[in-house]
């Protein structure tokens, strides 16, 4: 009988951990860290995508961001708000539609000196037709969505 109630309680707790909601992720996150482990100040500074190293990383919203030096890792740990990209890094275009949606590093815009991403290339041409209008959708829907499950 004990090896029944063991086994019983065992099967009870994997159900309950493999069984439950997804976490809230505010930051979209691949195994590879925040926004797929591409530096968020070289977008700033250099103007382009760029991987980061593992070497100069951080720990901020519950997501590892890497950077290229030691350099855009102290600018980003002075003022993450800055260079962090708008909407966690998950698609403009999506948040602008109600939900979240992965992004790809290399389609990205900076609008007025905040960092924004799309899906990939062909919903940034989408997104970039109205785009203006788009971001004050984004915005509206952002504080209602932003800690869902993704």
């Amino acid at each position: 009988m004990k090896r029944f109630a063991a086994y019983f309680i065992l099967i009870a707790l994997i159900a309950v951990a493999c069984g439950g909601k997804k976490s809230a992720v505010e930051v979209f996150v691949t195994p590879e860290g925040a926004i797929n482990g591409y530096d968020p100040v070289s977008y700033f500074k250099v103007n382009m995508a760029v991987k980061g190293d593992g070497h100069y990383s951080y720990e901020w919203k519950d997501a590892t961001w890497h950077f290229v030096s030691e350099e855009n890792l102290s600018l980003f740990k002075a003022d993450p708000e800055k260079y962090a990209p708008q909407f966690g890094g998950y698609c403009a275009y999506g948040m602008s539609q109600g939900h979240k949606a992965p992004t790809e590093p290399d389609a990205w815009t900076i609008v007025e000196d905040k960092l924004y991403f799309n899906y990939n290339k062909d919903v940034q041409k989408k997104w970039q037709e109205n785009r203006d209008e788009l971001i004050k959708q984004a915005e509206t829907n952002w504080p209602k969505i932003r800690m869902d499950p993704f």
